[in-house]
């Protein structure tokens, strides 16, 4: 006859006596592993006859249960006992100085263009965006760029094949060679009059010193009734005093040739070099800096503005080259090469924010 009771005693002060988890779990599988004494109890059940069989099998199932809680029990209270003894046995200095924690930076090129866009909006100018990727009416057609432009050749552009263009043998996309493009789209969509700049990423196929195949551009548009050639000169002097944070500088502008402009000028700033450090403001010579003019009226009609009652200007210039000459940086690839010591010396702190009231460059 099965002693019940003291299977169950013994069990049960195999558990309480257990002092690490290691040993309790050999006492599971003693009991009721699958070649346990409890389990294979169970499995004799079936030879039994049928009154001893309704008589034992509820005895093994609590016993089965009373060792399964204890089993239980006992693991939780060996757990916050080790929990205790790794306490007692680790020491903690909490008057010790945490690890440094490293920070995130922001990159030269987008504290450029949040700098940028800080002025303009100082000036009454909102920000508009467009697609990376441009038919190529809106990048060239619209902006009067002719057929036979060198900008439209396959050596300074990057074609972009599409399902449907190479289904119809069309004209292929583009990845955009300016943000002039976001020009034509808002005036279409928004109507005029209108202020706003176009900061963002244009492709070009070239790689040197002072060019890369991806860069980042800004152009501005001011399109009214009665803008004249006077309005961009003072919106852009007032813009290179306060980007340059030089109250006293010099601008010249250059007559030049652009399709999407007419009249056009390039716009040099007055410089000095010397020990092969540019110094911005002062000295006999001069840099180029950016392009503008006068909004051609093709260009206006393209985007569905009466070029009679309406007229404007427009400008574009480099933002990682504007980078470059306020924080002297001579290599437009480092830019793009992701070097943790170059981006360690020239990037900024995170809490700092351009504003024009307080120091623009933090």
């Amino acid at each position: 006859m099965l002693d019940i009771e003291k299977i169950n005693k013994k069990y049960l002060d195999l558990i309480g006596s257990a002092k690490t988890s290691e040993k309790l779990d050999n006492i599971r599988l003693d009991a009721i592993g699958k070649k346990g004494e409890v389990t294979l109890l169970m499995r004799s059940l079936g030879n039994m006859d049928h009154q001893e069989r309704l008589h034992v099998s509820p005895l093994l199932n609590n016993l089965k249960k009373n060792i399964e809680e204890a089993l239980l029990a006992r693991k939780e209270s060996l757990k916050e006992e080790e929990i205790k003894l790794s306490m007692n046995n680790e020491w903690l200095d909490l008057s010790q100085d945490s690890r440094e924690i490293n920070k995130g930076s922001i990159h030269p090129v987008s504290r450029v263009t949040e700098e940028i866009i800080s002025i303009f909006a100082d000036l009454g100018f909102s920000v508009a965006e467009g697609p990376q990727i441009e038919s190529d009416w809106y990048n060239f057609d619209a902006l009067n760029i002719p057929p036979d432009h060198p900008a439209r050749q396959e050596f300074d552009t990057f074609y972009v094949d599409g399902e449907k263009q190479i289904k119809e043998g069309s004209v292929p996309n583009v990845l955009r060679t300016h943000t002039s493009p976001v020009q034509i789209r808002f005036m279409e969509e928004n109507g005029v009059p209108c202020k706003i700049i176009a900061p963002g990423r244009v492709f070009r196929s070239d790689y040197d010193l002072t060019h890369t195949p991806m860069f980042h551009q800004v152009e501005g548009l001011a399109i009214g009734e009665k803008i004249s050639m006077a309005n961009l000169k003072w919106v852009l002097v007032e813009f290179c005093k306060a980007f340059f944070e030089l109250e006293d500088l010099d601008l010249r502008f250059r007559a030049s040739h652009f399709p999407f402009t007419e009249p056009s000028a390039e716009v040099d700033i007055r410089c000095s070099w010397s020990d092969n450090k540019l110094a911005i403001g002062k000295g006999d010579d001069w840099l180029e800096i950016l392009g503008s003019g006068m909004v051609h009226p093709k260009v206006l009609e393209a985007a569905g503005v009466d070029s009679k009652k309406y007229q404007g200007f427009a400008f574009g210039m480099g933002i990682d080259r504007l980078a470059m000459l306020k924080y002297g940086i001579p290599d437009l690839r480092s830019f793009f090469e992701n070097d943790l010591r170059w981006l360690k010396h020239y990037s900024f702190s995170p809490e700092s924010s351009p504003n024009l009231y307080d120091n623009l460059s933090g």
